[in-house]
């Protein structure tokens, strides 16, 4: 049995995989935004043992997540789902002042990653549309260009791609990999997506716990099980290194090498299970 956490399952795919892998009789942490949506993961999800509460849009609540999820874990596996679609939309700020489409698809992957102690595996999802994204980090908030919902959330998946490819090379004793589900019937792909919901969430899964050679790779980019040529950008270890700087910078929290030492100490600081 392998204990998994899974951000924004109260609804869509990442509700599905919790299903999932309850069934196949794991042990599952879900996760809402608020206390309400924690609750509705958690009926949604009969057998998962329970659910946090954080708002991904906030650096400060990201954190506190952080801490519950290192209170409920060591996890086996963290599959970042959460995610926001809002191409028509207006720019929204967060409490922290940053684009909240960027805040909540890529920067609190990054600090939960940071953060939560100890997973082997950690699987990203990303879109089809990462292949649109432009990986230029100087204008990430928006500040300077004019808003371009969808551009925004093309940009954000692309990060997560170029997220999963660093923890893959900084960290080679975990298993970082990024999903494209597909445009599926959620909430975020709407009614008439022509993607099948099924699909969309096994590759999470599979990742996630199976003993399968194919599943017990890095640095991949996976469609319905197979992997798929990714963005090259997201293998550039400069941009890699840039976008990591540019989180650390935002956050206030590094994303260690796998192994760094304590100044004026002997004692090893690592991401491996103790």
């Amino acid at each position: 049995m392998a204990r998994i956490f899974i951000t924004g399952s109260a609804d869509g795919l990442g509700q599905l995989a919790a299903r999932r892998l309850v069934a196949l009789g794991h042990d599952v942490v879900l996760h809402g935004r608020n206390r309400d949506r924690a609750q509705q993961a958690l009926r949604a999800v009969p057998g998962a043992r329970t659910a946090l509460e954080g708002d991904l849009a906030s650096i400060e609540q990201t954190r506190e997540l952080a801490g519950q999820a290192n209170a409920a874990g060591p996890f086996q596996a963290v599959i970042h789902n959460a995610g926001v679609f809002r191409p028509g939309a207006a720019r929204r700020e967060t409490v922290d002042g940053l684009d909240d489409v960027f805040a909540i698809n890529a920067l609190a992957p990054y600090l939960l990653t940071a953060l939560i102690q100890g997973p082997r595996r950690l699987i990203y999802l990303t879109s089809g549309l990462h292949h649109s994204g432009d990986s230029d980090l100087r204008d990430l908030q928006w500040r300077q260009r004019r808003w371009d919902g969808l551009q925004a959330y093309a940009n954000s998946k692309l990060f997560d791609l170029v997220l999963a490819f660093a923890v893959a090379r900084l960290w080679p004793h975990v298993l970082s990999n990024a999903v494209d589900p597909g445009v599926v019937p959620t909430k975020m792909g709407g009614p008439s997506a022509p993607g099948d919901l099924e699909q969309g969430a096994a590759t999470q899964v599979w990742l996630a716990v199976s003993e399968e050679p194919g599943a017990k790779v890095t640095g991949r980019h996976f469609h319905h099980m197979r992997t798929r040529p990714a963005h090259p950008t997201a293998s550039d270890v400069t941009v890699q290194d840039a976008l990591l700087a540019a989180c650390e910078q935002l956050t206030g929290v590094r994303l260690a090498s796998a192994v760094t030492k304590r100044r004026g100490g002997n004692r090893i600081e690592s991401n491996e299970d103790p």
